[in-house]
């Protein structure tokens, strides 16, 4: 019989700060999948798998961000009850999540993160510890979340205590701040597409600065020289295997001048409108928003097909 085509269940929302981001990703993903395949959008608002969601017809798209989203828990939750999925399977978006091993599972493969101290909110460490540790300027922000959330520049005594302060539960980090041009590198199928530079206009690409129109510019591609380009998508590569990421996923990085390449993270389910940071990277590799979302969802129907699915449908 002939095989029918799955549905594309384009997952939106979500339960985690970063909800409205992923509403507006889930939208713009749906629209252009739709250009191609079959497609549902499910709002999910619960820690649970929608109603109406069948393994013998629905690949998953998922474009739920944070917590919930992209820590591995839906993932798992996909696995359990057998669906096929695009992007990173569990193991790799828990790892990706939390922000220090992310940056030790990359400097076994080579590729460096700032000087840091991790720590619980129950277990803060002296204002004086970290000075001695990482010096007077540092970024606070929570080891575990995204989007920039919870992310504060620290520059003076008076600020790290009130940081510290605000830091009442979760995981966070403290690391020393790297002064540099903000880097962002989409990873497809293991291999770099183009750099985008950011650079917002306050100095600080916070939360703010990343969802207000107006406040950061964006080059696409970076102005780097022909060497550099290479180095930091050679680095993107090795850090995305180094965390056994698959399919897909967005590189960040801070380029000093003095001091070379820092890993800041790795989004293991970006932002995906059509002006989102990995749109950005692939239309400098020949991808307009339609092709990206097509290719990031092919090595999911490939094994949705491999699982036999739909084959007597």
């Amino acid at each position: 019989m002939k095989t029918s085509e799955p549905i594309i269940a384009v997952f939106a929302g979500g339960t985690s700060p970063e909800r409205e981001v992923s509403l507006g990703s889930g939208a713009a993903c749906a629209t252009a999948l739709a250009r191609s395949f079959p497609t549902q959008l499910f709002q999910i608002d619960d820690e649970s798998l929608p109603t109406g969601l069948d393994p013998v017809r629905h690949v998953v798209f998922s474009t739920l961000h944070g917590t919930f989203g992209e820590d591995g828990a839906m993932q798992r939750l996909l696995d359990a009850a057998g669906v096929t999925y695009a992007g990173c399977d569990a193991l790799s978006s828990a790892l990706t999540m939390d922000k220090t091993l992310t940056k030790q599972a990359a400097a076994a493969r080579g590729v460096k993160g700032a000087r840091a101290i991790v720590f619980a909110a129950s277990q803060k460490p002296s204002p004086d510890q970290v000075t001695a540790e990482l010096g007077t300027e540092v970024v606070l922000k929570p080891n575990d979340q995204g989007s920039s959330v919870g992310l504060r520049m620290i520059l003076t005594r008076a600020e790290l205590i009130d940081g510290l302060a605000s830091a009442t539960s979760g995981n966070w980090l403290i690391e020393q701040r790297i002064v540099g041009r903000e880097l962002s590198v989409g990873v497809i199928g293991g291999r770099a597409m183009g750099i985008v530079e950011i650079r917002p206009k306050s100095g600080i690409y916070d939360y703010t600065s990343k969802y207000t129109k107006g406040l950061t510019e964006y080059f696409a591609p970076a102005p780097l020289d022909e060497n550099t380009t290479r180095e930091v998508q050679l680095a993107a590569e090795a850090a995305f295997a180094a965390c056994g990421c698959r399919d897909y996923a967005r590189v960040d990085f801070i380029l000093s001048e003095r001091d070379g390449l820092f890993l800041l993270e790795i989004n293991t389910l970006p932002g995906m409108k059509e002006t989102s940071l990995l749109p950005m990277s692939a239309r400098c590799a020949g991808l307009d928003f339609s092709a990206l979302v097509r290719e990031l969802v092919t090595p999911a129907l490939g094994r949705f097909r491999a699982a036999g699915h739909l084959l007597n449908a």
